[in-house]
């Protein structure tokens, strides 16, 4: 690295770690850490990333990696998310991305993987618009037996619809674009008599080139949008039912791709029925994966955490074969509550599983975002309900409450990439 970007480097070190003081001594202003103004912490490094082990090296990849992207605008750096029901939603996961592109400016973000989950019948996030017609068929990996292979969405849309179309509109904001122009529908059909093909700004159709290594449609396209259709053409008179898993979209750019993938009661084994999970994960190749699949796995009376852990591990297994150096977050399962009749009973298994999760980061020389100590413990819950911040159910958040556990999580993110820049550059005498 040369002296003039080493001053650079440290510049801007000196302003993080100021700010870092700042939000230490409970000042706001300016700040680039989040609001968090509730639950009240008496100690901030509670609400950091926690290593059970000690060993902090399983992320100096991702730093390094993030370094050169800020500091010299080259590579890409990936992150996948992955959990259930608080992932579906969307809002968690993209205050977390939101956070990171508008704290680093010019960065710009693949919106990835993306779901058509309004054609599915089921909560689509908000960050993006999905609309549909025809007819689609179901299928999703909470199903004893998925009706049709899956992939890493853990969700999949099926038609022999020659009229069925879909149609996805990403919601860009005033500081963070997310326009592509290149698209992968990741599906096929059993034969060759279909035409897949994108509409785009009402004028435009291109048609699919089809990959059979990535099994997935390539439309590489000259200028960049934020929206398109897709619809189909037969070939002859023949058809056959087309499989769809998702949507990859990209721009070509350096930047930050952030990867959110989560489903409806999903557990972990649930992603374990996913016959195209390796397949779809080579779109991502993730340098951090940031787990927050446990919820429904500890929602029943006979919580096996022997069991919870061995399908964690088969699954990680199942990721790092795809990318072999991914680092990993785990994020604890949050406080929550079971209804008996018309009473809620709080559910201890959370605590089991806080202590499964530390159990996995100690085997993986990981980290942990602890979730269920920060939100206050057992019956915690009760709390973040009666600040509007929880639903009644007692399980999930409201939008408010997302995006102030998105707020953490960046907050805890930034803390410890600051103290990589500390060690990096030797400036420990700025304390």
């Amino acid at each position: 690295m040369t002296h003039q970007r080493k001053s650079i480097c440290y510049l801007l070190l000196v302003f993080l770690f100021f700010q870092l003081c700042r939000h230490n001594n409970g000042l706001q202003a300016q700040s680039i850490f989040r609001g968090v103004s509730f639950p009240p912490v008496d100690n901030m490094e509670e609400t950091y990333i926690n290593f059970p082990t000690g060993e902090r090296e399983i992320y100096d990849d991702f730093f390094k990696k993030l370094d050169r992207l800020i500091f010299e605008g080259e590579g890409n750096l990936s992150i996948l998310h992955i959990g259930a029901s608080h992932i579906q939603a969307g809002t968690l996961s993209h205050q977390i991305r939101i956070n990171l592109l508008s704290t680093f400016p010019g960065l710009v973000g693949d919106r990835g993987l993306i779901f058509p989950f309004s054609a599915a019948k089921t909560n689509n996030p908000h960050n993006y618009k999905t609309t549909s017609t025809g007819t689609w068929e179901i299928s999703r990996n909470t199903q004893k037996e998925p009706k049709f292979p899956l992939g890493l969405s853990g969700m999949g849309l099926a038609t022999s619809d020659v009229q069925a179309t879909i149609g996805i509109t990403l919601r860009n904001m005033d500081d963070v674009v997310f326009d592509f122009n290149t698209i992968y529908v990741l599906g096929a059909c059993d034969s060759g008599y279909v035409r897949v093909m994108v509409q785009i700004q009402d004028s435009i159709i291109v048609e699919g080139i089809y990959d059979s290594t990535r099994l997935a449609y390539c439309f590489r396209l000259d200028f960049y949008t934020n929206s398109f259709k897709l619809f189909f053409e037969k070939k002859d008179s023949l058809w056959e039912t087309f499989y769809l898993r998702g949507f990859w979209l990209e721009n070509g750019l350096p930047g930050i791709s952030y990867v959110d993938v989560g489903v409806n009661g999903a557990s972990v084994s649930s992603y374990l029925k996913c016959k195209y999970l390796e397949n779809d994960l080579a779109f991502v190749k993730p340098d951090l994966c940031i787990f927050s699949i446990g919820i429904n796995d500890a929602s029943g009376t006979n919580f096996d955490t022997t069991y919870f852990q061995r399908n964690y591990k088969e699954l990680i297994r199942r990721i790092r074969t795809v990318s072999p150096n991914c680092a990993i977050l785990f994020t604890t399962n949050n406080d929550s509550f079971h209804k008996v009749g018309k009473r809620y009973y709080n559910n201890p298994n959370g605590l089991l599983a806080k202590q499964a999760f530390y159990s996995l980061a100690k085997y993986y020389n990981a980290g942990v975002w602890d979730l269920f100590s920060v939100m206050g413990g057992l019956n915690s819950m009760k709390k973040w309900e009666e600040r509007g911040l929880a639903l009644r159910d007692k399980i999930h958040f409201t939008p408010e409450g997302y995006s102030l556990i998105g707020n953490f999580v960046y907050n805890a993110f930034i803390f410890e990439y600051i103290n990589h820049l500390k060690n990096t550059f030797n400036i420990h005498g700025l304390e």
